[in-house]
């Protein structure tokens, strides 16, 4: 059952399963929660109250936000500002999963609101501004096929070309994964649902960027060895670890590609499971923050 939280721009719709500490889960953009379905029984299963949430203008949640950016965009800032509204409806503080896009929430949102956010998890996230590799783009076929669809998307506002990126992203898609895209393929057709997905691309991560050595939570990055959005994702996962103070993070690589959690749950819930019980289980029990 869908459960709305209403906020000042909008309403943030949500799913919530389970009992125990706040996990907040926030997708990716052109998205929606239902990437996560496989994972979320996972950790509600494994003793925690998860909230799956629909990013802005995304999935359920409302259209037409205003941005902090003041032009029509959707940025890792709005997105942070989002969570941290439904940690307090929910009762935090909460650990927050982010994938891709939110990835960089989670880092904005824990960087401004420690008391709020007991810990991060980033799977595949867009936390740095990203520069083009020229050298990958002969040499990584994967990433060369990739970036081509993903920013011809952005500059042709083509869903075709986001299809094709999707067909990329997943690789090895089994047919349940290949249901999965269609669905969210016809989500994106709902009036303007399309038009709020290219605001993603109005903004960079540089904002998330500059809060990266302002984190003083735990932080877990999860990078799929086959992600085409980064010519090496160890990489790049170790580049975000890196921009944080000493010991804050660490970093974990899964067989796939930019959609672990939804094409192998178990494997990233093998990851986030022990990564909450250590920084959350105990932290979170019997404490509000309002």
């Amino acid at each position: 059952m869908t459960e709305f939280v209403a906020l000042e721009g909008g309403r943030i719709a949500c799913e919530v399963i389970g009992e125990g500490p706040l996990v907040v889960l926030s997708h990716g953009m052109g998205c929606w929660r239902h990437d996560f379905r496989h994972l979320v029984p996972l950790l509600a299963e494994a003793g925690y109250r998860v909230v799956n949430a629909d990013m802005r203008g995304h999935g359920e949640s409302s259209l037409g936000w205003p941005s902090v950016t003041g032009t029509a965009a959707i940025s890792r800032t709005d997105v942070a500002q989002d969570l941290l509204a439904v940690i307090r409806h929910f009762g935090g503080p909460a650990v927050i999963v982010g994938h891709s896009l939110s990835g960089g929430a989670a880092t904005i949102a824990a960087a401004q609101k420690p008391e709020l956010v007991a810990a991060i998890v980033e799977i595949n996230p867009f936390t740095r501004t990203q520069r083009l590799n020229a050298g990958a783009l002969f040499t990584v076929r994967r990433y060369r096929r990739g970036l081509v669809r993903l920013l011809g998307t952005q500059l042709m506002k083509s869903p075709r070309l986001w299809r094709g990126y999707l067909g990329v992203a997943y690789p090895g898609a089994t047919d349940e994964d290949r249901r999965g895209i269609e669905d969210l393929m016809t989500a994106l057709r709902r009036p303007g649902r399309w038009e709020e997905f290219m605001k993603t691309g109005k903004t960079t991560p540089a904002d998330a960027e500059a809060h990266l050595s302002e984190v003083r939570r735990p932080a877990l990055v999860i990078m799929g060895a086959q992600d085409p959005d980064f010519a090496d994702p160890r990489a790049e996962g170790d580049a975000v670890i890196a921009a944080m103070p000493p010991g804050t993070g660490s970093v974990a690589v899964v067989d796939g590609g930019h959609y672990p959690h939804a094409q192998s749950a178990d494997r990233i819930a093998e990851l986030i499971v022990p990564f909450l019980w250590e920084h959350a289980g105990r932290a979170l029990r019997g404490r509000k923050v309002g």
